[in-house]
Formats: structure tokens, sequence, C-alpha cells
């Protein structure tokens, strides 16, 4: 249908992921895409560059100007909107799209990781909603749309990340405040993924095999499209990718899945129960993958332990897999974890793959600890089991994760060596 033809988007963060996929899908229509992004220089680990982005949209059918725009500096966005109205004479819409992440606690938070997150987050769509909104009010289309979720005042989304929550929401917020201040005039929404979306970020959150359980960005490019398309009188609204999708007709959604049939994980800040969802899954015969994977030796400790005590799950678990570690799963893992669990047969169990030849058992472990893991013993086992997710464990609460990130991802992988013998 063409319709955002000629229209001009100011996207951030569309270099790459969610918002170069917006981009890309308003691009087919013939629209002028703004990349409002950081990255000029190709980045070490991530993909893509304002330019490398450019010559994809032109060749998508766009017109694309690359802009180097970090949302925390002000001038920057100032800037890219004057070049942006010179080039293409308006916008018509900004899509806040850039935004930070760290999923750590309060005390595990260093004060420039909250500064980024807060001026990224809240303070760059603030700044950017702000600079656009005197040429968006111009516009007939005029849409602002935050890639942010609905506002959920579960404290279990606060209480393991409760500054990047802040920071989201606060994002949200705008949409709250805006929509009814320009009502009539700027249609403002938010839109948000009901699953997990495979973007650059999420393989370094997740680690290997995670795209299995994500959808493609593609999904959220066909909402935001919907959204965008719609008239003004569409305002204040928090959408979800799927929800909207479904009313506009589509009913297969496969063609999103990165591994069609695979079980997918629910997106953050969406009250979803982990072992009901586990349940229906099982059900479906679906084995579930993991972000983290737990494995644990018994030692001289652990074998004391298991004499005089019966043999419960987390032990029979030890046992199992008793004389796994090997030189060459301590040398590419490098690293010692600690694993506080509650409850029956509950207590202080460790692995260390780091020193020697390695170790595990019962209690504090010889030398310093990367990575403290807290939970139950009952959610241990149902992991374990393939009953619980560990990712839905963390990101409900049932799992904290305390130390490197980077080392409590390399499990996984270790893991992966004894499936065959759990």
């Amino acid at each position: 249908s063409r319709k955002l033809a000629g229209c001009t988007l100011f996207i951030t963060g569309a270099s790459r992921g969610i918002g170069k996929a917006i981009a890309l899908k308003a691009a087919k229509d013939g629209a002028n895409i703004v990349i409002a992004a950081k990255t000029a220089e190709p980045h070490r680990s991530l993909p893509g560059t304002i330019y490398t982005a450019a010559e994809e949209i032109e060749a998508a059918g766009g017109k694309a100007l690359p802009c180097i725009v970090n949302v925390r500096e002000e001038q920057q966005i100032v800037d890219a909107v004057e070049k942006a109205v010179q080039k293409f004479g308006g916008i018509d819409v900004l899509v806040n799209n850039a935004s930070a992440i760290s999923l750590t606690g309060t005390l595990e938070t260093p004060t420039k990781k909250i500064d980024l997150m807060m001026s990224a987050n809240t303070r760059g769509t603030y700044l950017a909603s702000k600079i656009c909104l005197p040429y968006l009010k111009k516009s007939n289309i005029a849409h602002i749309l935050n890639i942010s979720p609905p506002i959920n005042l579960n404290p279990v989304w606060f209480k393991n990340h409760c500054a990047y929550t802040i920071s989201k929401y606060g994002m949200s917020m705008c949409v709250l405040g805006m929509a009814e201040e320009f009502r009539g005039e700027v249609a403002v929404n938010a839109l948000w993924p009901q699953t997990a979306i495979h973007t650059s970020a999420m393989d370094m959150l997740g680690g290997a095999g995670v795209e299995q359980q994500c959808r493609k960005t593609d999904i959220l490019a066909d909402a935001a499209y919907c959204i965008l398309t719609k008239p003004k009188s569409f305002t204040g609204n928090f959408v979800i990718d799927e929800n909207l999708l479904r009313e506009e007709g589509i009913k297969n959604f496969d063609v999103y899945a990165v591994a069609p049939g695979h079980p997918l994980l629910p997106d953050f800040f969406l009250d979803v129960d982990p072992d009901t969802l586990a349940m229906k899954m099982e059900a479906q015969g679906k084995k579930l993958s993991t972000y983290i994977k737990f494995i644990q030796q018994v030692g001289p400790e652990g074998a004391e332990y298991a004499a005089v005590k019966p043999l419960g799950p987390v032990a029979e678990t030890f046992k199992i897999i008793q004389g796994a570690i090997s030189e060459d799963v301590v040398r590419t893992t490098q690293g010692v974890y600690l694993f506080e669990l509650s409850g029956d047969e509950g207590g202080t169990w460790y692995i260390d793959l780091k020193n020697k030849a390695g170790s595990a058992g019962v209690g504090e472990p010889p030398v310093k600890v990367d990575v403290v893991m807290s939970m139950s013993t009952n959610d241990f086992v149902k992991m374990f089991s393939g009953k619980l997710k560990p990712t839905m464990a963390f990101m409900s609460g049932k799992l904290k994760i305390k130390g490197n990130m980077a080392l409590a991802m390399k499990l996984e992988k270790m893991m992966s060596q004894f499936s065959s013998k759990l």
C-alpha cells in the first residue's frame, strides 16, 4: 500500500536490531529514514554501522540519512534533526528505540551504568521527543513510537534490576504524558514484544543457542508499521506486538520464529508464571533449553554429606555427574561458582572450574568466587529436569545471579558437554 511513501522517520538506534528492522519495513514503502545512532565505525562484536544500515535502506527502496547520534547528547540530536529537516523537509515519525540495559541489582549496579540507563532510556527519549515535536506537529501523520513496555507495578520486575526497570518505565511514562499533552496533534504510543526478540543484545545476555527461543525483529517491524499507519486518534496505547497483529488478522506466527515450533521465551515486564508455562511446553513434548545450565560434582565433602543424609534430589544429581569435570573443561571455563540453595537439602555448594584439575562439593570453595547463584533446591531440581527455564527463573526472581555474568553464561557451553551423562 506504500502508506509511508515520502514520509520521514527519525529512528534512534537504527544501525542494527529492532530499529533497523523498522527502518527497512518503512523503506519498502519509499520512506525517508534518518538513522540516528552511535556506531559510525565497525564495532568489535556488534554488527552494522549507520552507513551499512543506510546502504540496506537505500537497497530496500527508501532514502537514508545516516547521523552520528548519542541520545545522551542533546546537541547531537538537535544537529541530526536540523539535517533531516534540511534534506527531507520535515519529520513525520519519531521512533525512540535506542536503549541501554544492565540486569543487575541495586548494590551491583555501578553509578556509571545507572547514569547510562537513565540518560539513554528516559532522558534520551524525552529529549528526542521534545526536539522533534515542533516538526511532528506540522505533519499529517505525526507519530511518536517508544519501544518500551506497559507499566507493570508487580514488584518482581523491580527487585532484580531496579535501575533498568525505572529507566524503561520512564520511556513509558513519556507515552502517558505526551499522548495527553499532544492529543489531536501527535499520536504517542508504546510497542513491546510478547516474546524475546533475537538481537545482538540478546546474544550477549543469553549466550549461544538463545536465538532458538526468540522471534525475529520482523514481528516488531510489522507491528510498528501497523501503528504508524493508523490515524492520530490512535494514541496513548501500550501495544504488545502479537496482540496487535492478531487483531490485524495475522494467524501464522511461525514465520516470525527463528526456530519454528521451538518454545519461546516471554519478554520482561509481562506477567507469565514460569511453572505454568513450563508445564504447557512439556505437555506439548517440547524440550526446554536454557540460557544457563548448572553442573555440580560431589567431592570429598559431598561424599561425607551424602553418607550422613539420605540422597535427596540435589545430591542425587551431583552423584550422577560425579567425575564429569575434566582438565579441558577447567581450561575453557575459568570460573568459580557458588550456589546458595534454600529449602530442603539447602545450603552452600560450589564448583571450581578455574584452578588445577577443578573441584566441587558442599560448603564454601577454597578460592575466590566469580559467580554467586541463589535459588531454592526445588527450583534447582526443576531446572535440571527441564521443567523450569533458568531464564524464566531469573526474570521472575526465582534465580538471582551476582558477579561475572559472562562466566555465568559460560555454564551453558560447559553443560552441553555433559548433557548425555545427565
